[in-house]
């Protein structure tokens, strides 16, 4: 029973991050490029701050379930699967640290086309990689059902 309520938490927060980052990747950083030169490095200060109230809890909790589910699977659960999303965690959490938050720290001194767009086309790593993790947990919830049938 534990090892299920493991898998519905990080089904859960993956498949909000897989949500919110498609609207990031789609919508919101394309956005950047219209909100002006003067008025940016405020905008993108603010951004950050409520961001993270959102994204860190999610990303955390996300985290939090991935590697116990490599010792401790829900019935039915194939072994690769947990690791398959714990080197998807490894590169998402990599991009993160190592190209937005750099990138999203550049844009806080001021707006710059190329670092605009070098964090639209760097955050396509996340959103595949989000985009399988949620195929990799919902995968792990099917192998669940069916072995409950």
């Amino acid at each position: 029973m534990g090892a299920n309520v493991i898998l519905v938490t990080q089904l859960f927060s993956t498949m909000a991050m897989v949500g919110l980052i498609w609207f990031v990747q789609i919508v919101h950083y394309p956005l950047y490029g219209l909100v002006g030169r003067e008025a940016f490095a405020e905008y993108e200060r603010v951004h950050q701050q409520r961001t993270t109230i959102v994204v860190a809890p999610l990303m955390l909790l996300e985290a939090s379930t991935a590697a116990p589910l490599v010792f401790w699977r829900p019935d039915g659960v194939s072994i690769w699967l947990p690791w398959a999303g714990i080197v998807l965690s490894a590169l998402i959490w990599g991009s993160t640290f190592f190209w937005q938050v750099p990138a999203h720290e550049k844009l806080t001194a001021s707006f710059e086309p190329a670092t605009h767009r070098f964090l639209v086309r760097s955050n396509w790593l996340r959103t595949v990689g989000w985009t399988a993790r949620g195929l990799v947990v919902g995968a792990m919830c099917w192998q669940v059902m069916s072995a409950s049938r």
